[in-house]
């Protein structure tokens, strides 16, 4: 397959294979039998020298400018921005003319979700895949699709697609070619011809959405046997012990880089191995099969990152990132769903002391990876609050998770949000929660007074709690992402449920359709450049963080974010050590001015090396002020980036 790459080409490729073939073949001999691993590295080195051989140059040469330069996904710059095909430029052709609008808020990074075809309605907001070699028809075609991550590319932005790992559709052709008969195919998924085996799994498995799909396995009558079904009836789970599936899915990798595709959202990756007397998930088999995939990738495709989609809990999630002897062999990337859940808590609590005892305590990830940070996504927020960490601070695991529940969904007398409760289970009181950030940040009530001076104050405090929990995300480093319509400060959609494919799943009342027209932006979008309105604040102060937070080596990826003792509760801290020295950003979490004692910015000086009294904060461009005494005092929701002038 190289003989007409030329010399040059095969020396590298050849170079590759023996910088990572190590990693893939080492991995390899941890999940499969010694039997089959000759036929499976023959196979596995034959997919990714096609790929090379058919990767086309400009990609090569991005892979070359991402090899000298591979901190490019962490740098200050990044920027990512989330959000559907349809619901933001209707489809992938339109979308190429909204490249623009991403480019006035500094977005180098943007995640569409799901656009492979899935099946028809329902199909998990697109993630029961039945092929995932073209797109969903009415977004287009894969050349649209690989002419857009052109134009992205061009305009300095990385593209991340999704990848649906743990299962496929019921109607993918690997199910129906099961479901006919064939044995290999059968061989492909979880497949019981009793319920004895599922009942004993069943005994310690979770249930993903126990509402509308309760239990983990399907009878199927044309299978004629039960499959596993983590999802949903309709979403088979694929059996990754079968070095079939593992050969498949790396040729499929291998395809979407060669379209254009920077990043692979690696979904529902926790899932993938199955092991009885366990929950199913974050088995070290995962960890092993992902190491093997993103090593065949840096052959085949170097400039092409993973992100894994693990929402689980702290010390399980840095293994998705590398740890022990796959430290940093692993994903790239992994959502910080952690910090989402503690901003989010902070806000209802306006105490910080739960997130600082719990987010101190994170395991450090590699240097060579980032933290995907966020305050929502297309996602339902799950209170992932651990019963160790509240007790450590005096509170009750399933108290405070109840609490927050009844606060974001309006019940809480102090509640300012406007959200939906989403798969309220029973047996667990779990009870997680729907809705945009605007509205979950009290926008709507703000906008429910009567015109006057109190509707206004709500209405700028409902604004700086946007913009406060945004700060947070951009000062943490990684790549802080927005989700779609947040920008726009855009409320929840109260027609969600009109299409009936989607009226029973209430997640997309935050999964906005973006107010455009097809000859000119909509009233809303236009706003943006007015800072009259709500939408002009929201839009021009994350553009502003981002510009700030671009300008600032301190919150390169690679630097930790150090999360420190506060002055007081009402006040989140975080030091980030950087050798052109400290940065101290500090955010009020509260609606009240707070004042930042001189004894605690006395003693935080004699630690760091830095007197936050005599620093400037970035984001205002202001010198630090105090009063008679050396207080500090923050505004409501002041978010502050202090260093040394």
């Amino acid at each position: 397959m190289l003989d007409r790459t030329g010399q040059v080409e095969t020396d590298l490729f050849d170079a590759r294979m023996g910088r990572w073939w190590g990693d893939v073949a080492s991995a390899l001999r941890e999940i499969y039998p010694a039997e089959e691993l000759d036929e499976l590295e023959a196979d596995v080195a034959e997919i990714v020298a096609r790929a090379y051989a058919r990767r086309p140059a400009d990609l090569k040469r991005r892979d070359l400018d991402r090899m000298v330069n591979p901190d490019w996904f962490q740098a200050p710059t990044m920027l990512g921005y989330a959000g559907y095909v349809d619901r933001f430029g209707s489809n992938l052709a339109a979308l190429r003319g909204r490249i623009g609008y991403l480019g006035e808020l500094g977005v180098t990074y943007l995640h569409l979700m799901p656009l492979l075809t899935p099946r028809a309605e329902p199909n998990d907001g697109g993630y029961a895949v039945v092929d995932y070699r073209s797109v969903r028809p009415d977004l287009g075609t894969m050349a649209d699709l690989a002419d857009l991550a052109a134009d992205l590319h061009r305009a300095g932005i990385s593209l991340c697609v999704d990848l649906v790992l743990n299962h496929v559709a019921r109607e993918h052709e690997w199910a129906r070619r099961a479901r006919g008969g064939h044995d290999r195919y059968r061989k492909a998924f979880h497949v019981f011809d009793d319920r004895v085996l599922p009942d004993a799994y069943e005994l310690t498995l979770n249930e993903v959405f126990p509402d509308f799909a309760p239990g983990n396995f399907t009878f199927d009558a044309e299978l004629d046997a039960w499959v596993w079904t983590s999802f949903n009836e309709w979403q088979w789970d694929v059996n990754w012990s079968n070095p079939d599936v593992f050969c498949a899915y790396l040729d499929i990798m291998c395809f979407l880089a060669n379209i254009g595709v920077d990043v692979l959202r690696l979904d529902a990756i926790a899932f993938l191995w199955k092991r009885m007397g366990t929950t199913g998930q974050n088995q070290p088999e995962v960890h092993a099969i992902v190491q093997a995939l993103r090593a065949a990738m840096r052959i085949a495709a170097p400039s092409v990152l993973f992100k894994a989609e693990a929402i689980v809990g702290p010390q399980d999630l840095i293994g998705y990132l590398g740890q022990g002897s796959r430290h940093g062999k692993v994903s790239d990337l992994a959502y910080h769903n952690s910090l989402m859940v503690h901003i989010w808590s902070m806000l209802a609590s306006r105490d910080s002391r739960l997130a600082t005892y719990a987010l101190s305590r994170f395991p450090p990830s590699p240097a060579a990876t980032g933290w995907i940070t966020y305050v929502r996504c297309h996602d339902d927020i799950g209170w992932a609050i651990d019963d160790t960490d509240a007790a450590a601070v005096g509170l009750s695991g399933a108290a405070h998770r109840s609490f927050l529940s009844d606060f974001y969904s309006g019940t809480h007398p102090d509640s300012f949000a406007r959200g939906v409760v989403f798969q309220h289970n029973l047996a667990t009181g779990d009870r997680r929660i729907s809705g945009s950030c605007a509205s979950l940040a009290g926008l709507d009530d703000a906008l429910d007074l009567p015109p006057g001076m109190e509707r206004d104050r709500e209405v700028s405090l409902a604004v700086g709690r946007i913009l406060m929990i945004h700060a947070i995300i951009f000062g943490w480093g990684g790549i802080p992402v927005l989700w779609s319509g947040d920008e726009l400060g855009l409320r929840n959609d109260p027609r969600w449920a009109d299409e009936p494919a989607h009226a029973g799943d209430n997640r997309w009342t935050h999964r906005p359709v973006l107010p455009w027209v097809p000859s000119a932006l909509g009233e809303r979008a236009a706003q943006r450049v007015d800072p009259a309105t709500i939408a002009g604040q929201v839009f021009s102060g994350l553009r502003h963080l981002a510009r700030v937070r671009a300008n600032l080596p301190h919150l390169h990826a690679a630097t930790p974010a150090e999360v420190i003792d506060p002055p007081t509760s009402h006040v989140f801290a975080v030091l980030r050590r950087h050798p052109q020295g400290a940065l101290v950003a500090l955010y009020n979490i509260t609606e009240h001015v707070v004042g930042v004692p001189a004894a605690w910015t006395e003693d935080l000086a004699s630690r760091i090396g830095l007197d936050i009294r005599a620093g400037r904060d970035d984001l205002s461009g202001a010198d630090i002020v105090t009063d008679e005494d050396g207080t500090v005092w923050l505004a409501p929701y002041a978010a502050r980036w202090v260093r040394a002038t």
